[in-house]
């Protein structure tokens, strides 16, 4: 299996059906130990006992991603436990319509940014320190919306909020360089989750959630060491 002894650190996995729950069974599969992060305290706590009933070594740790203090709190809580850890998934965040900017409310903004880019900052700031030298490997949730030819109507605080967290990537795969520590990102189409099945039916052309799991798994492995700074592209 290609995570045995490995650590692998998720945040968003609170909710079945969703992303980052796929992505927490896929690595379990291939032998990780597993924390887990979601603001979600009950939601978190059942997906933990799922892997753990799968023979999955995992910890919960709810806490809130915009918060410094109950992140950092959190890092320490698994560098603790686990000492340094070997790959980091930031999965947390959100989707919502914005409107044609000079109606856009900017309440929807804020919400977006914090949601998906000052989650994946605060996170990050916590736990890419945590990565071994060498091996170590953070992965990043985009979108295809940012990318060259992408539709943006109507979503730019999304947009904004995910080309921050391409920005942020390609920083931190910069900073990595010296200890050998890797980062990309992901940009998918619409992933066939729950919550989309509600929105938008299921007639619409998705990504399969085990496709992402895969491309993520991908990029977390020895086999992906040459890769970072880079973004791929599901659709």
């Amino acid at each position: 299996m290609r995570f045995t002894d490995n650590v692998v650190v998720i945040t968003g996995v609170g909710r079945e059906e969703q992303v980052g729950d796929a992505v927490a069974h896929a690595f379990a599969a291939e032998g990780a130990s597993l924390a887990l992060l979601d603001l979600n305290a009950e939601a978190l706590n059942a997906r933990a006992s799922a892997l753990r009933a799968a023979n999955a070594r995992v910890s919960a740790y709810p806490c809130d991603l915009t918060d410094v203090g109950q992140v950092t709190t959190a890092a320490e809580r698994i560098r603790t436990e686990f000492g340094q850890i070997d790959a980091f998934v930031h999965v947390a965040g959100g989707f919502a319509l914005s409107g044609p900017i000079g109606a856009s409310d900017p309440a929807v903004f804020a919400k977006q940014i914090a949601i998906n880019l000052t989650t994946a900052y605060i996170a990050s700031r916590a736990f890419v320190p945590l990565l071994k030298d060498n091996t170590g490997s953070a992965v990043y949730f985009a979108s295809a919306a940012v990318m060259p030819g992408g539709a943006t109507n109507g979503i730019s605080a999304y947009a904004a909020a995910k080309s921050g967290v391409l920005g942020l990537m390609r920083s931190i795969a910069d900073e990595g360089k010296s200890r050998g520590v890797r980062a990309n990102a992901i940009a998918p189409t619409s992933i066939r989750t729950g919550d989309n099945l509600k929105a938008m039916g299921d007639q619409t052309k998705y990504v399969e959630r085990h496709a992402v799991a895969d491309v993520v798994l991908y990029l977390s492995s020895p086999a992906a060491r040459s890769i970072t700074g880079q973004v791929i592209l599901l659709a």
